[in-house]
């Protein structure tokens, strides 16, 4: 017989139990619901991938085109298996001709200029959020595979094509590019060749590397070497790179004497090859080359023939005369302490000088051999190759700046990658206002240095082969504890220029006889010449 108390606790665990199992049914419900309403796409989703696998196809990337067409940089297909994995899902490998297996296009990079064209290609790298959309890169494809539960291969569910980026025309000269980078082999040093419009033709940095090294990983020991090359093949040194610009700097301080109306077409020098000045901290004398090497003297002359001669103590005087403000005020209205702004990436500024800047990184005061210097190129001016053929081109064109660029004229709106530009007027050309009596007198005197008597011998006969005139002047930047830089800068012809050349060949001695047979390669080769100008005697 069951008491009252044993009863009681019977009906309490059997309404205990019956909570539990409520509690379980709930709990079951609860997550019943989460898995299939709340969480239901997601799961189905996993389930769905471990079925279905997405094997993204790559998209060629579009051609990069010299002026003409010609093909500079493309995409080559590679063939790439497919291996089905139960572990690691999909993976692609790279098969060799005749093999049968499940095959997949995939799209590499293509140089077919390899190092001939390398500073302008650059090598593939990730595009910017910038460029994306105005870049080469075309859209990937997709295949849908089903696979079984061991991840094997049972059928192809659907796929879309990878679409191809758009081709890029540039300015580039196809055959002139060549003849740049066969000039300057075994050399360091740099060229950049444009119209007189920023349209660059041609631009080469010595020495340089093959980018195709970069498409596999089977390169890495050659890739290493390239890093740690004393020569620097990676560094483009028409437009990262910074050099005294010796003499050629000369028509820009010419200009900026005639614009300061501190000279005329009438202004005389009387050179006897030094200028010595007195001060507080001792006598110094200050040369000209044709004294220094010959012991010879000018006698008196005027700007043209200053300019034909590269007169050191004439331009040290205009220096004097203008002053070491006025001076950096014209070098920065050629824009030679800014980047040019041209549309690849990795530009420098080039450095001018002065006062303020000598007190603020040196701790120094600025003295009146300082402006000497400067006047000739020399001291602490630094400028890069590109910089100065954008500011000869403005002389050559007539007082045009003219932002250098590589992308054709009709596709810059399209392709506009990020410019390097530090002045507000970026792109395009502005009028510097000077007056075209003094471009015309600077003009003539580049003339007759690339005339007999000049110190551009290598362009001698060139009028006479080609019925052409040339303006050039020649540069010899002297460097501390090493053979001066040897600088070249050309255009023709004198009144239309079609054609603007620098060239610079790093610690490589005299400009007129180093960098001179490059610029005449160049010039006989865009004017057709045919014969060798080796019997041209200085």
């Amino acid at each position: 017989m069951q008491t009252l108390s044993s009863t009681k606790i019977q009906s309490w665990l059997v309404w205990f139990l019956r909570g539990v199992l409520i509690l379980g049914f709930l709990v079951l419900f609860g997550r019943l619901i989460d898995l299939q309403i709340i969480r239901g796409r997601y799961f189905k989703a996993l389930a769905e991938e471990n079925r279905i696998r997405r094997i993204p196809i790559s998209a060629p990337r579009g051609k990069i085109l010299a002026r003409g067409g010609e093909i500079l940089v493309d995409s080559k297909e590679v063939k790439m298996r497919l291996i089905f994995d139960e572990t690691e899902g999909v993976r692609k490998e790279e098969v060799k001709e005749g093999d049968s297996s499940e095959l997949i296009s995939e799209w590499v990079r293509n140089y077919p200029m390899g190092a001939d064209f390398a500073h302008l290609s650059g090598y593939l790298g990730e595009v910017s959020e910038e460029e994306l959309g105005k870049s080469l890169s075309g859209y990937e494809g997709e295949e849908l595979v089903e696979v079984d539960a061991m991840g094997r291969k049972v059928r192809i569910l659907g796929k879309v094509k990878p679409r191809q980026g758009r081709d890029l025309k540039t300015t580039v000269d196809y055959g002139l590019q060549k003849k740049i980078a066969q000039s300057l082999e075994g050399k360091k040093g740099a060229v950049v060749v444009s119209d007189a419009n920023g349209e660059i033709f041609g631009l080469f940095s010595s020495p340089s590397y093959d980018p195709n090294l970069f498409i596999t990983k089977d390169n890495q020991n050659q890739i290493s070497d390239l890093f740690q090359d004393v020569n620097l093949p990676l560094f483009n040194r028409v437009m990262g790179g910074v050099y005294h610009p010796g003499s050629t700097f000369k028509p820009i301080v010419a200009i900026a004497a005639l614009e300061e109306e501190k000279i005329d077409k009438n202004f005389t020098f009387e050179d006897t090859g030094v200028i010595t000045i007195k001060t507080l901290y001792g006598t110094f004398s200050y040369t000209n080359w044709f004294f220094n090497q010959y012991g010879g003297r000018e006698g008196k002359i005027g700007l043209e023939r200053a300019i034909a001669r590269s007169t050191d103590t004439f331009f040290y005087t205009l220096g004097e005369i203008i002053g070491v403000e006025k001076l950096g005020d014209w070098a920065h209205k050629f824009s030679l302490d800014e980047k040019t702004g041209i549309d690849i990436p990795g530009e420098v500024a080039g450095l001018v000088p002065g006062p303020a800047w000598k007190m603020r990184t040196k701790g120094e005061r600025w003295f009146l051999g300082n402006t000497y210097h400067m006047s000739i190129g020399q001291g602490d001016i630094a400028l890069t190759p590109l910089g100065v053929n954008a500011a000869i081109a403005t002389i050559a064109n007539g007082g045009e700046y003219c932002q250098p660029h590589l992308v054709s004229s009709s596709e810059l709106e399209d392709f506009q990658p990020a410019r390097n530009a530090s002045h507000s007027d970026a792109g395009g050309c502005k009028n510097l206002g000077v007056e075209k009596e003094n471009i015309d007198l600077v003009k003539e005197g580049m003339r007759q240095a690339c005339s007999t008597g000049g110190t551009g011998f290598t362009f001698f006969d060139f009028k006479e082969k080609t019925g052409i005139d040339v303006g050039c002047k020649t540069g010899t930047a002297e460097t501390e504890n090493s053979d001066p830089h040897a600088w070249f800068v050309a255009f023709a012809p004198l009144e239309d220029p079609q054609i603007i050349a620098t060239i610079l060949i790093e610690n490589g001695g005299e400009g007129s006889r180093v960098a001179g047979p490059i610029a005449r390669e160049i010039f006989d080769y865009w004017f057709k010449v045919s014969n060798e100008f080796s019997n041209i005697k200085e």
